[in-house]
């Protein structure tokens, strides 16, 4: 009695594990075919009381250039990349983990008053990067998946969004190359209409069997396609894990930051922002590791590809992620057309750097300086903070700066003469 007693309670365990592990219907054929669901229920995050209090408090320790403010927009768990309305009515945050959320100021004190999660009747995977086309349809690429929603800052009050396939799931990378390393996708619509979408590779340094696969689908690079996913097509190569790319305002030429190759001391390789002026161009990774340090892997080979070194080296391991070019009106007329980027901060060095905003000027010819912006997210006994991931501009031209440690957005504005 007692052994079958056991296996009972055997079974029903292991039924009950396996119901609680099984996945949740996705619900993406529904929607794209104006079905409701059945979900009601959003997950609101409180954007006052202690948790908050503690973020501005260690707000006031950032420095930043004369004239310049910085304050809590927002509680975001997990904040990633951001893409801001092109109506002002809402701000989107995608995450490495399973949500994304929306980000309302209804009373536009420049001060979010709602957060809560975006499209909760679909299952995300990673759904890192969020990006907008000039005429209103949201872009969201998660590791192995793009969606597009075309109404998003109207259908975002309800559960059920209407949301349709771009790349469907499986279709961005082989499905035998998904890793959990280096899956952040970031997406930007740029001046000719498409979409270009950055391919982490997922190794410190990418093997040898491995890059004709990646050469071919865009792994280690960026691809471009049209906004309905047809044309997909490689427009650069020899990028490790790029997580930020925007186009010049003036010229519509891609710039993107790189992380660079880890383990191989506190001050090399250096971090990369680049600029790339023609498809097809190759920035060096796998031969490079980082500027123009050779990796250890392959510093005995000659070089087979054309490389384009980066427009500016940053410090090495600070790890640059998310970037912007600026276009408002608020800041002073010097950073028209800087880029604004951020730097995550480092894992794989002694002594933290990072943890910052940085500006990056650029010239007529192309030629860029960079130089801290906003810091302080490191403290005296190097502890972490807060860590910026992404930087995003509003309409009345102060930036958004996103911070996955903290799980928060700030904003920073100007109020100098």
């Amino acid at each position: 009695m007692r052994k079958a007693l056991l296996a009972t309670a055997s079974l029903l365990l292991a039924l009950g594990t396996a119901q609680a592990q099984a996945p949740a219907p996705d619900n993406l054929e529904k929607l794209s075919n104006f079905q409701t669901t059945g979900t009601s229920e959003f997950t609101y995050v409180a954007q006052s009381g202690d948790y908050a209090d503690g973020i501005k408090k260690n707000l006031e320790r950032i420095k930043l250039p004369e004239g310049f403010k910085i304050g809590l927009y927002a509680v975001v768990p997990d904040a990633r990349h951001i893409a801001v309305g092109p109506q002002g009515v809402v701000t989107f945050v995608g995450t490495r983990k399973d949500k994304v959320w929306s980000v309302t100021d209804r009373n536009k004190d420049r001060v979010a008053d709602e957060v809560k999660d975006f499209a909760p009747s679909l299952k995300f995977a990673i759904p890192n990067g969020v990006c907008f086309s000039r005429d209103g349809f949201l872009y969201i690429a998660e590791q192995n998946r793009v969606l597009v929603y075309p109404a998003a800052e109207y259908f975002y009050e309800s559960p059920d969004v209407a949301a349709f396939n771009v790349v469907k799931q499986g279709d961005l990378i082989p499905a035998s190359e998904e890793s959990y390393n280096h899956t952040a996708r970031v997406c930007r619509v740029g001046p000719d209409g498409k979409l270009y979408i950055s391919l982490g590779q997922p190794f410190n340094v990418a093997p040898p069997e491995k890059l004709d696969l990646y050469r071919k689908v865009g792994i280690g690079g960026m691809i471009r396609l049209n906004t309905d996913g047809t044309g997909r097509e490689v427009y650069t190569y020899g990028i490790r894990n790029s997580v930020g790319h925007d186009f010049h305002p003036v010229t519509g030429e891609l710039w993107f930051t790189d992380n660079q190759v880890d383990g191989m001391g506190d001050d090399i390789p250096p971090g990369e922002i680049n600029r790339q002026t023609a498809p097809g161009q190759h920035f060096g990774h796998p031969w490079y590791g980082g500027g123009s340090i050779r990796t250890n892997e392959y510093a005995e080979q000659e070089v087979p590809v054309d490389v384009v070194m980066p427009a500016v080296e940053t410090i090495a391991h600070a790890a640059d992620l998310g970037m912007t070019f600026y276009t408002g009106n608020q800041f002073p007329a010097k950073y028209k057309n800087a880029i604004f980027s951020a730097q995550h901060g480092s894992w794989n060095r002694t002594t933290p750097v990072g943890a910052r905003v940085m500006v990056t000027f650029v010239d007529d010819e192309g030629k860029a300086t960079a130089e801290p912006f906003a810091e302080g997210w490191i403290d005296e006994n190097g502890e972490y903070l807060g860590r910026p991931v992404d930087v995003a501009q509003l309409r009345d031209g102060s930036i958004l700066v996103s911070d996955d440690l903290a799980g928060a957005i700030y904003r920073i504005w100007y109020e100098g003469n």
